[in-house]
C-alpha cells in the first residue's frame, strides 16, 4: 500500500495505491497552497480510498527539479511521516513522474518551467521491458535541448513543453496534451511499480536531500 506525492509544479498531486494500482487521487491546483493543503489532501486521499495511515508499506515522492519550495514541502512531508510512521521513502524525479503521468510516445522528454526561457528537462524510454534515463535531469535554455542530442522518435511532455509548443512543434518534434488533470502522484505509482535497476527506498529518510539540479537564487546571491 502505497502512498505517493509530488508538489514540485504548478498542480500538486498526491494518489495511493494497492500493488501499483491507483485506488484514489487528489490534485492540489493553486500552487500557493502547496504547503498547507499537501497533508489535508493526503488525509482525504486515504479516506477516499478506505486506508488507515497504519496500512501504508511506503512512500513515494517527486524528488524535484521544479519549485524550490514545492520541491522542500514534499521533502519535508516525505519525512516528517516516515518518521511517524516507520514508512521507507522512494524518491522519484518529477520529470520521470511527469513522463510517465502521459500514455503517448515510447520515448518522451519531460520540460518544466524554469522561468524565462530556462527549463529542467529529462528524456526516458519507457516502450520497452523497463524504465531507460536517456537523457538525465538537467537544467538550460530550451534552444540547448531542441540543439542538442534530442532521441528519435522523441514526443515532449510537461508544462514547460506546453508553454513553449510553438516553438519546439517549430523544431519539427510533437507535444504530448497532458491537460490540466496530469498527476504526476500516477508517475510516481508508475515508476515504482515497474522497479527500474538499482531502484530502491533511500537509507536515511532523515538525512535524504531532493534533487534541485541547479542552485537556488539565494544560493547563487551569496556565491
Amino acid at each position: 500500500m502505497i502512498l505517493a506525492f509530488d508538489t514540485s509544479g504548478p498542480i500538486g498531486s498526491v494518489a495511493v495505491a494497492h500493488e501499483g494500482d491507483v485506488l484514489a487521487r487528489g490534485l492540489l491546483r493553486v500552487q500557493t497552497g502547496h504547503a498547507s493543503g499537501l497533508v489535508p489532501m493526503i488525509d482525504q486521499v486515504l479516506q477516499e480510498a478506505g486506508v488507515d495511515r497504519g496500512e501504508l508499506t511506503g512512500l513515494v515522492v517527486g524528488e524535484g527539479p521544479g519549485s524550490f519550495t514545492g520541491v522542500r514541502v514534499a521533502a519535508a512531508t516525505a519525512k516528517g511521516l516516515s518518521r511517524a510512521l516507520t514508512l521507507p521513502v522512494w524518491p522519484v524525479s518529477s520529470l520521470a513522474a511527469a513522463a510517465l503521468a502521459v500514455d503517448e510516445g515510447a520515448v518522451r522528454y519531460a520540460l518544466f518551467d524554469a522561468r524565462a526561457e530556462r527549463v529542467y528537462g529529462a528524456c526516458y524510454g519507457v516502450g520497452g521491458a523497463r524504465i531507460q534515463t536517456l537523457v538525465p535531469p538537467h537544467a538550460g535554455e530550451l534552444r540547448e535541448v531542441l540543439d542538442g542530442d534530442v532521441p528519435s522518435g522523441v514526443v515532449f511532455v510537461g508544462d514547460a513543453s506546453e508553454r513553449h509548443r510553438a516553438v519546439i512543434e517549430g523544431a519539427g518534434f510533437p507535444v504530448v496534451d497532458s491537460g490540466s488533470d496530469v498527476s504526476l502522484a500516477d508517475g510516481l505509482i508508475r515508476f515504482w511499480a515497474a522497479h527500474p535497476d538499482g531502484f530502491g527506498p533511500v537509507d536515511d529518510p532523515g538525512a535524504w536531500e531532493p534533487e534541485y539540479v541547479r542552485a537556488s537564487s539565494a544560493e547563487r546571491l551569496w556565491r
